[in-house]
């Protein structure tokens, strides 16, 4: 009996679609998931630019006004000097290049300007860059814990317990998370900012807790963990080292973007006064303390919020970077260039006769 050619697939697509897969699967053989994900996430331009700003805010921020009893490299701390205002209004010193309309580049005493009793605008706003990160992180750290141990509870073992964590669950999503942070932020904001940003993690799981219930309910039913328990693992080491690793991703992904959520809550409830309190400072309280000098002295105004979206910003990127790379359907397009080699290469390829491999199956012409 005569072999024919197999007659190709149709659709136009599914030859690129192989190309694009077997681009990807030559670019991590060899590599473990770790070197993958960092790979993916390396290769991630949104990430390495968030990832680069908010590194650079962060160094800015520690080293110019110092941290605790580290002293920083700037000269003043904020305190009101009002015998010592600058330029009138307290206006900025700091100047443009003449090739972007300004008069010349030059930073000056206090290149963000001073408010109306004479304090540095720039010390101010790098202490409230250091409160707002410290509450942002306390935040992301504690609802981690807290949606984490709920969704894992609730995932693996069902039944009551997951019906009961749900309700719990569904009973702080329905009351607006502006709402409790701000009776939080009243009871717990004149403490101190470290209270205040506990407590505003203990209201901000219940997304979190969604999620890593979703991915237990998934994994808890895979072959792996099967084998785990008929192996004889234990309740502890099936959840530890079996179903947890493997959820890291999302884990991670989801409190990445609830810090930055975080930080816009903790800017929204010192606005409103019921956040961080005086003599502690925030970009949020910074924002409220000058409010009203918007139309006179906008420096005043602009300078924290634009850090506070730089922050958010960057924050959203990485994100998205740790999104993509532990994400694994999420594929990278190739190059045309990389294109163009890989069908280079396949064009190269020696075509083996279908016959020959027949006879070799035991088929006979």
């Amino acid at each position: 009996m005569s072999t024919q050619n197999p007659t190709p697939p149709s659709g136009g697509d599914q030859p690129t679609e192989h190309l694009e897969n077997a681009i990807e699967l030559h670019e991590v053989a060899g590599l473990s998931q770790g070197q993958i994900v960092r790979r993916r996430f390396f290769r991630h331009k949104g990430a390495m630019i968030g990832l680069g700003v908010l590194v650079a805010v962060i160094l800015l921020a520690f080293s110019s006004v110092g941290f605790g009893p580290v002293p920083g490299w700037w000269k003043y701390t904020g305190a009101p000097d009002p015998q010592n205002i600058t330029n009138p209004g307290g206006s900025p010193t700091l100047s443009l290049p003449t090739w972007l309309g300004g008069t010349g580049f030059a930073i000056g005493e206090h290149p963000l300007g001073q408010d109306e009793i004479g304090r540095d605008m720039f010390a101010q706003v790098m202490k409230g860059i250091q409160t707002s990160l410290m509450v942002m992180l306390i935040i992301g750290v504690v609802s981690c814990v807290v949606g984490v141990l709920v969704g894992s509870l609730a995932g693996f073992y069902r039944g009551r317990i997951d019906t009961f964590l749900m309700r719990t669950t569904d009973l702080f999503i329905t009351v607006p998370a502006l709402v409790i942070g701000a009776v939080v932020g009243k009871l717990a904001g004149g403490v101190s900012g470290l209270v205040f940003a506990f407590a505003l993690g203990l209201i901000l799981w219940p997304s979190l807790a969604r999620l890593v219930r979703g991915e237990f309910l998934s994994l808890r039913e895979r072959e792996f963990v099967d084998a785990a328990r008929v192996a004889g693992a234990s309740t502890r080491r099936i959840i530890f080292k079996h179903i947890l690793p493997n959820a890291i991703g999302v884990i991670i992904v989801s409190t990445t973007l609830l810090m930055s959520q975080a930080i816009l809550l903790e800017t929204a409830l010192s606005y409103i006064h019921f956040g961080i309190t005086p003599p502690e400072v925030s970009l949020g309280r910074l924002i409220s303390d000058y409010q009203s000098a918007f139309a006179t002295r906008p420096w005043l105004f602009w300078w924290p919020g634009l850090f506070i979206v730089v922050i958010a910003l960057s924050v959203n990127f990485i994100g998205d970077g740790l999104r993509d790379a532990f994400d694994p359907r999420q594929k990278r397009i190739p190059s045309e260039r990389k294109m163009a080699r890989a069908e280079a290469a396949a064009s190269r390829e020696p075509v083996v006769p279908l016959q020959i491999q027949g006879r070799g199956n035991g088929l006979g012409s």
